[in-house]
């Protein structure tokens, strides 16, 4: 079965920073990655994607203060959040979006969600 492991959340105080991580297991290409969060009581939101081509798209409310990177090789993508804010606290889900197989039978998917890593921001 194809796995997301996502590791790096925990309790920040405010103006610190965490690094996420997430790897997908198994042997695909993945044309997009990246992060979404939910907060309690709210939807579900972008944080921040990224291509297979190092395109990026962040949210507003991070830019400047968060940035998303991959590696392909690995099938992993990151999260660097700095400067964080009380605002920030949410559940963040690591998120795969169309994956091929690469020199293996396995069925295309499109998308993945990973069981999400809790990020509190508190003093």
């Amino acid at each position: 079965q194809v796995q997301l492991v996502e590791s790096g959340g925990g309790l920040v105080q405010p103006g610190g920073s965490l690094r996420l991580s997430c790897a997908v297991s198994g042997s695909f290409s993945i044309y997009a990655m990246g992060w979404y969060r939910q907060a309690p009581g709210k939807q579900r939101d972008l944080v921040a994607t990224i291509t297979l081509r190092n395109i990026t798209n962040y949210a507003d409310t991070v830019k400047g203060r968060f940035t998303i990177s991959r590696d392909n090789a690995k099938n992993t993508v990151y999260l660097q959040m700095n400067s964080l804010r009380p605002e920030d606290t949410a559940v963040y889900y690591c998120y795969a979006g169309d994956l091929e197989p690469v020199d293996t039978d396995a069925d295309r998917l499109l998308e993945l969600w990973g069981q999400g890593t809790l990020v509190t921001v508190s003093s």
